[in-house]
């Protein structure tokens, strides 16, 4: 009786225990049951905070001190909040008003701002998001990779996942858990300074390296954001944030696909672009967001907004009277989250008193918020330790794979002969170049790191040349203000040296926000190298020594003196910490180069709009006065130490088509071949491009080695956006190619009849 009596009282207290804790605390319940919990108990207040982010307090104090209010108008780096303190923040913080950040860069800030959360009333933990773009590069002691571009030149879509789940786990380590990427825009234009984000030109490939890098960034715990949607890359001048003037069929079956591939592989968050499209601006865009985006697709994530762009609705589209109005029509076009600042709380809160939005639609994005962070299980995880973050950040395996990726996104555009060199003939290398030995290969989107973490081009060729008689010509960082007595010094050295290279490109280092020549907001009227580099390179050149050209860019360059007069150029794009390194396994042929380029590179400005799916009028009329209609070098291209022959073409004429070629490595070294299928529908109701990539292998080759490939081709690859603006397919006669690239002479040919 005792025993039963005290049974009763224990499950009695265990009951009462029970009741008094909150159901959203309670983690054996769904993400959907606690958030619906916590959402009952919230404040109006506390809900519209929610859907606020603020930038860190270190990044606020830091610009508060050095930026004017006139600066943080045009700026999209850096800001801070006229007349509020950082003690001003943190009590809006542990008054739950806000709801994420952005611009956190340690691991000790990140867990301060969750320590100001869980004061506040409800204790609801902040998403703490990082641009995370190739690797965690804007944290301190976090792995470097290549950006998107050069990644997109391995034709790799494991590595690419592999380097975003190893970009995960350090993110986590640093209590950060959003990043902005991958960004799936399709890049059309190389005037446009974002290109070296993206994964090139072609659909198909954007589409497959994206939701490789969406995996694997949400496989390793944090949120991926796909961005901009929509149009961002191919605006009226080529400048980020310009109008978009697009056909609907461009629209869908150009720039839709990378974006709906990648809801359908869960995306967790969606980023609106920063221009308008047709005239509706991408941030008050019902049509994009819900229709397109929520019904069509089924996306089910958050809806992000980008740096400020809500507020640019009335000072810079002007289709918003004023940011209050600006606000009203985000939240009604579908925003969940605003990027960012104080006045969004109390504005967002007098337009749910005035009724102009109803607090069911408050409801529906913070509710959004609520299980998104459940599921992230930060309630329950909110902070992180430095023992945690020294044993993965950086660490060997993390740097095997940014010394591989940099390996395999490293381009040989043109080489007679020259390459590898063999070190017994060269006893006196002369280095000369702005990016010779600095730490803007890490490209953009990076903020400095450890001198010893990071290898220079310099750097590499004497950890590959130990015994070398390596001089190196300083020309500084800064391409728009270099030196003529530098000129002039390295072309004195070029005349002493068996060898002469010349590492030149772009600026991109944020550090320097203003002095860049290339990255976020940094575009171009002209592809031509900037300051004094072609100079350097004619001069150097004029030594009749043998010259290697090596750029390092985030955007194709019109390279044309150089194709024209120098015997190897290699294209490294911004191949992070281990770039360096990479380019003089290269150069010395300890690696075998394989990239293919995933963006074509024109001769010049005057050749925009050149990419190799076009439609077949597109040069019916030939330049005049004898300019080339030809790019410098084509997409999909690049060269190796192997060579390889392709054979024995086979195609099925019945759905689904099977497709199988021969590729014999016939030199006597070991190589990679990236083999590349493409497809033509000769006659359609609508005009149909000249190629469409629908397929790529990357093939392993010993010296002298045959492998026979083989593809699938199914009725969706051969379908396409129809009069009715709907997926159709046309039987009929369908073009095959397979090869080395998308050169006419790079590839084997068959045409087939299907018929219904």
């Amino acid at each position: 009786m005792i025993v039963a009596f005290f049974l009763v009282l224990v499950m009695c207290l265990s009951a009462c225990h029970h009741a008094d804790t909150p159901a959203y605390k309670d983690s054996t319940l769904t993400p959907a049951q606690r958030a619906e919990d916590l959402l009952s108990r919230m404040t109006l207040e506390e809900k519209v905070g929610q859907m606020n982010q603020f930038v860190g307090l270190e990044h606020i104090r830091l610009n508060s001190s050095v930026m004017t209010e006139d600066e943080l108008y045009r700026n999209t780096a850096s800001g801070y909040y006229p007349g509020y303190s950082i003690s001003n923040v943190e009590e809006m913080i542990r008054e739950g008003k806000v709801g994420s950040f952005l611009h956190v860069l340690t691991m000790e800030e990140a867990n301060h701002l969750q320590q100001l959360c869980l004061e506040s009333r409800l204790g609801i933990p902040c998403l703490i998001g990082i641009d995370a773009i190739h690797g965690n590069a804007k944290c301190y002691g976090n792995t470097v990779y290549p950006t998107h571009i050069g990644l997109a030149c391995s034709f790799d879509t494991a590595l690419a996942y592999t380097i975003a789940r190893q970009t995960a786990q350090e993110m986590r380590a640093m209590n950060m858990y959003w990043t902005f990427d991958p960004n799936v825009e399709v890049a059309r234009d190389p005037r446009w300074g974002r290109v070296g984000e993206t994964f090139g030109e072609d659909p198909y490939l954007v589409s497959l390296m994206g939701v490789q890098t969406t995996r694997g960034l949400q496989e390793g715990g944090v949120l991926a954001c796909v961005k901009h949607f929509i149009a961002g890359s191919q605006s009226q001048n080529g400048t980020n944030g310009a109008p978009a003037d697009l056909s609907e069929r461009t629209l869908r079956q150009v720039f839709f696909p990378p974006f709906e591939a990648n809801v359908r592989a869960s995306v967790a968050t969606l980023m609106p672009s920063h221009n308008e499209l047709n005239g509706i601006p991408c941030h008050s865009n019902y049509d994009l967001i819900e229709n397109t985006a929520r019904r069509d697709w089924g996306f089910k994530g958050l809806v992000i907004s980008d740096w400020m762009d809500i507020e640019h609705l009335h000072d810079l589209h002007f289709t918003a009277v004023d940011n209050k109005d600006a606000f009203r029509q985000a939240i009604l076009a579908g925003i969940d989250v605003h990027m960012h600042g104080p006045e969004w709380n109390e504005a967002v809160c007098q337009l749910v008193r005035e009724g102009a939005i109803s607090e069911q639609r408050i409801d529906q994005s913070v509710r959004r918020i609520l299980e998104t962070k459940f599921r992230l299980g930060i309630f329950e995880h909110p902070f992180s330790r430095a023992e945690i973050r020294d044993s993965i950040c950086f660490c060997p395996e993390h740097q095997q794979t940014a010394l591989q990726a940099a390996q395999q996104s490293i381009v040989l555009l043109k080489n007679e002969n020259l390459l590898p060199i063999h070190p017994e003939q060269y006893h006196r290398i002369m280095i000369t170049g702005i990016n010779a030995d600095d730490e803007n290969i890490m490209g953009d989107w990076s903020e400095p790191q450890p001198e010893e973490n990071l290898w220079t081009v310099v750097r590499g060729l004497h950890t590959v040349l130990p015994q070398a008689d390596i001089h190196f010509v300083d020309q500084g960082w800064d391409p728009q203000h270099m030196s003529p007595t530098q000129v002039a010094r390295a072309e004195a050295e070029a005349q002493k040296a068996d060898l002469n290279i010349i590492v030149a490109g772009e600026y991109m280092m944020r550090k320097r926000w203003m002095e860049r020549t290339g990255g976020e907001d940094t575009d171009r009227s002209n592809i031509d190298l900037v300051g004094l580099q072609n100079q350097l390179i004619e001069r150097v050149a004029a030594s009749g020594k043998p010259t290697i050209l090596i750029l390092i860019s985030g955007r194709p360059l019109g390279v044309t003196y150089a194709a024209e007069h120098l015997p190897a150029i290699i294209q490294a794009w911004e191949p992070g910490q281990f770039g360096g390194l990479a380019i003089a396994q290269i150069i010395v042929g300890k690696v075998n180069p394989s990239a293919k380029l995933a963006v074509t590179i024109p001769r010049h400005v005057g050749q925009v709009g050149m990419y190799y799916n076009h439609l077949p009028s597109m040069y019916f009329h030939p330049y005049a006065a004898g300019e080339s209609s030809a790019p410098l070098w084509p997409f999909g291209y690049g060269l190796s130490y192997s060579t390889f022959r392709y054979s024995n073409l086979k195609v099925s004429d019945t759905l689904p088509i099977r497709v199988s070629a021969q590729i014999t490595n016939t030199s006597q070294r070991d190589g990679v071949e990236i083999a590349q299928l493409y497809i033509r529908d000769r006659y359609s109701a609508i005009t149909r491009p000249v190629k469409e990539l629908k397929g790529f292998k990357r093939v392993a080759l010993t010296a002298g080695e045959t492998k026979q490939i083989e593809f699938v081709l199914t009725r969706q690859d051969l379908q396409y956006i129809g009069p009715e603006m709907k997926p159709v397919f046309e039987p009929g006669e369908f073009e095959i190619m397979v090869g080395a690239s998308s050169r006419d002479e790079d590839l084997l040919k068959q045409t087939i009849n299907i018929d219904k």
